[in-house]
């Protein structure tokens, strides 16, 4: 993963791009909340809009606006894990429409910007989403969502394969005396 946001801060196009969003203090704050396994809500949101960027401006569509969509689409700033007093329904079916609320309390979205954020968890959530751009950053959230959670087993699968060896190894020390 620090590789990956590495080379998406050397992409001065789509960093100049979000620039205003990733420089505001609240989204900054997306940092201090995990959204899948270790990965943070910002690093989730930062890797969605880099994907959604380079996919849209291939494919010749609003690249800027699903960029701008993306980085903003998990701005909700809670730990989803835990039951919040006065939130009601589930993270999954809620969290689009807190994220739009937060996102247009700091920034003029456009009116792409909006249906991409609220619409990213489609079909989840029940409303169809308008434009291409919202099916672009509905798919590479759930793609970005699958990657996390191989990293994350990838982790622990290396985790358990070392622990065995120290218990072989040591194991072995024991034996030898």
């Amino acid at each position: 993963m620090d590789e990956l946001v590495k080379k998406i801060y050397e992409d001065t196009e789509f960093i100049e791009i979000i620039a205003e969003i990733i420089k505001n203090e609240t989204v900054q704050e997306m940092k201090l909340y995990r959204q899948h396994y270790e990965t943070s809500c910002f690093d989730h949101c930062l890797v969605a809009s880099y994907y959604c960027y380079q996919f849209c401006k291939k494919h010749h569509l609003d690249y800027i606006s699903c960029a701008r969509a993306a980085m903003l689409h998990d701005l909700f700033l809670y730990d989803w894990r835990k039951r919040q007093d006065g939130r009601k329904g589930l993270h999954a079916f809620t969290h689009p429409k807190t994220a739009y609320e937060n996102a247009s309390q700091l920034f003029d979205l456009n009116e792409k910007e909006k249906d991409i954020i609220l619409k990213h968890m489609w079909p989840i959530t029940f409303s169809f989403p308008k434009y291409r751009e919202s099916f672009v950053l509905t798919l590479v959230d759930k793609r970005c969502a699958l990657n996390e959670a191989i990293c994350q087993m990838r982790t622990q699968y290396s985790e358990k394969k070392a622990f065995r060896f120290v218990y072989v190894f040591l194991g072995l020390l024991i034996l030898k005396r």
